[in-house]
């Protein structure tokens, strides 16, 4: 059993590839899904698309999560795959859609300079790029190390840091800030769960290929 007072569960890994289907080019893709349970916090991280619900509500299961028992909804950003069952978790505290944070009718102000602190262990930062309001989660002490990062689609997975054409092809509102961004979280955290692949080790040849990047 994990002692550590927060625990990162990865219930469905992203993905993204261009396809032809019937003589049409098409993107398949939809996002990387996380639960967070932090000091009795739970915490869903980007809720995949609206045909998923059976299979979210599945997963949830199996970590004897119901959808009342979670406390904060986080979209990295608004893009479809990333809000699509936010509404199973209408009794949430809150949710934050980007740099978004509501209750029903209610949006709360935040200045985006400071972190949104949820606990000691999980905060939510600004990360603009690959949309002018992408968000991402940093947890700390966690079962998946000491600093991970959920990025959402500030980095498309593992491999987009060698070809960064697979970042760029899935759009950025602004590739000079989406740069600064993915060296800022890479400098932060230890692993790095991308919006369309599973999880990775930031190493430090990581970190110079994205400050060369940069540069």
């Amino acid at each position: 059993m994990c002692s550590s007072a927060t625990e990162i569960f990865i219930l469905f890994d992203g993905f993204s590839e261009i396809k032809t289907l019937e003589n049409e080019e098409v993107m398949l893709a939809n996002c990387t899904c996380t639960l967070i349970k932090s000091r009795g916090i739970n915490i869903i991280v980007d809720s995949l698309t609206p045909w998923d619900s059976e299979r979210l509500l599945a997963a949830l299961q199996k970590h004897q999560i119901a959808p009342k028992d979670i406390n904060f909804v986080v979209s990295t950003h608004g893009h479809s795959d990333h809000v699509g069952n936010n509404n199973l978790f209408l009794d949430a505290k809150r949710h934050i859609v980007g740099n978004n944070i509501s209750f029903k009718e209610t949006y709360f102000l935040h200045n985006w300079t400071n972190p949104y602190v949820i606990n000691e262990n999980v905060e939510i930062i600004r990360s603009p790029g690959h949309t002018p309001d992408c968000v991402s989660v940093i947890v700390r002490g966690s079962n998946l190390g000491e600093r991970v990062g959920i990025t959402g689609d500030l980095f498309e997975k593992e491999g987009d840091i060698l070809n960064d054409s697979l970042w760029k092809d899935a759009g950025s509102y602004n590739e000079d800030v989406q740069k600064e961004n993915r060296l800022k979280i890479a400098s932060m955290v230890d692993v790095i769960i991308p919006g369309h692949g599973p999880a990775f080790k930031v190493t430090e040849e990581m970190r110079k290929i994205l400050q060369e990047q940069r540069n």
